[in-house]
């Protein structure tokens, strides 16, 4: 989709939320503005809004820093530091607080606007209307990924932000920070159905009801591009449920297959063979012990990890970002947000060809302590096993299994 028609698309749905939320308040509260009310009321006398919950990390001094900023680049750069929450008065999304925003600034016939990011609360988002003249987006993009921000916190990411907008060659700082992705030679894939295809277990996965597919295609029209698609809860659940129960009958036959392989090598002097029993044994361990979709996805790597052994023919593990897609088609290097250094993970070919095209790639999720939805790579490597390997990136995942005794630390 066009950059145009996306902005479009998130204008109108800005629209309908004002509309649905604005007359509502000021007849139970007696005219108090709205949230998108008040967050362009307060940019009409300051470039700069910055949130309570993020007033230790952009203390009054750096908001008026970050103004003068602004003003000395002489473009209508406005920014909005936020937390978002799902079931906010944006539902969460960065790309609807902009619209809102954007619609309350209708004399603001140029607008650069830069916003805390609704995924990620570390990283940041721009947008720039009418046309995206000042490369506002790619400017802001690129921030994230620059060796000077690795661990610059929120005001030092706001004002480098400013500076590439300023500086107007987004897009080619955004390639630059980029380039290392570009530099990954993809390795050669398995054809589908032949030995070594690690994808061809996952055809009852594509069984998916048309309802949610519908709604995978309705919502990913409002989100950015670097966002991971969502689906109304309802749907997502009823999704997950038949995903669920299809990945255990599968994890339950790869299991049976290793064990039936390795069984039947008896006393074989293969060199693999001590190495895939233990990937038996603890795939059967997890599998009876699993809680949902990130502990199977575990027991696919544990049983893949068990079968390459009993070959004697390592390859990649499976995909870092998501284990469900499969066996990984090469290595790339990448840096997580907040972090100094840059991970070396495996990824499959789809996930390496949106990290190239800017997008976010489709990630594995897990529940964090306080209930939230979080990729499972965030969560705590001393809380979960599959963190701590990647399911296989970072290291092998029976060793990160060994090493805690189970399958959670």
């Amino acid at each position: 989709m066009s950059t145009d028609v996306k902005r479009v698309v998130t204008v109108l749905a800005a629209l309908l939320l004002a509309a649905l939320t604005t007359t509502p308040a000021r007849a139970a509260d007696g005219g108090a503005p709205s949230a998108g009310q008040r967050i362009a009321e307060s940019l009409r006398t300051s470039p700069v809004y910055v949130d309570e919950a993020y007033a230790d990390a952009v203390p009054p001094s750096r908001q008026r820093e970050l103004a003068e900023r602004i003003r000395r680049t002489g473009l209508p750069i406005k920014v909005v530091l936020t937390p978002h929450t799902k079931g906010d008065a944006f539902d969460g999304d960065s790309d609807v607080l902009a619209g809102v925003v954007r619609d309350r600034l209708p004399d603001e016939r140029e607008l650069i606007l830069i916003t805390t990011d609704g995924e990620f609360p570390d990283s940041l988002n721009g947008y720039e209307w009418p046309a995206d003249t000042h490369q506002a987006e790619d400017a802001v993009d690129a921030v994230g990924f620059l060796d000077e921000t690795r661990d610059a916190g929120l005001a030092d990411l706001t004002a480098k932000a400013v500076e590439l907008v300023a500086e107007g060659k987004g897009t080619e700082r955004y390639e630059e920070a980029m380039k290392d992705l570009d530099d990954a030679a993809p390795a050669r894939k398995p054809e589908p159905g032949k030995p070594g295809d690690s994808r061809w277990w996952l055809w009852p996965l594509a069984a998916v009801p048309a309802l949610a597919l519908a709604a995978l295609a309705t919502r990913a029209l409002l989100r950015s591009r670097k966002a991971v698609p969502a689906v109304p809860q309802l749907v997502f659940a009823t999704a997950r449920a038949a995903d669920e129960t299809e990945l255990r009958r599968r994890a339950e036959a790869e299991v049976l297959a290793l064990g039936e392989a390795t069984q039947a090598a008896g006393v074989s002097t293969t060199p693999g063979l001590q190495h895939a029993l233990d990937a038996y044994a603890a795939a059967g361990r997890v599998l009876d012990e699993a809680r949902g979709v990130p502990d199977l996805a575990g027991v696919l790597a544990l049983t893949q990890e068990g079968r390459d052994a009993f070959a004697g023919s390592p390859g990649l593990p499976l995909c870092f970002f998501n284990p469900l897609h499969g066996r990984a088609a090469l290595r790339t290097g990448w840096r997580p947000l907040g972090r100094r250094d840059r991970l070396d993970v495996a990824v499959c070919q789809d996930c390496a060809d949106a990290l190239r095209d800017r997008r976010a790639p489709e990630v594995l999720t897990d529940r964090a302590g306080d209930g939230r939805t979080v990729p499972y790579f965030e969560l705590p490597a001393g809380r979960s096993v599959w963190s701590a390997t990647g399911y296989g990136s970072l290291m092998q995942p029976l060793d990160g299994f060994n090493s805690r005794g189970s399958k959670t630390g």
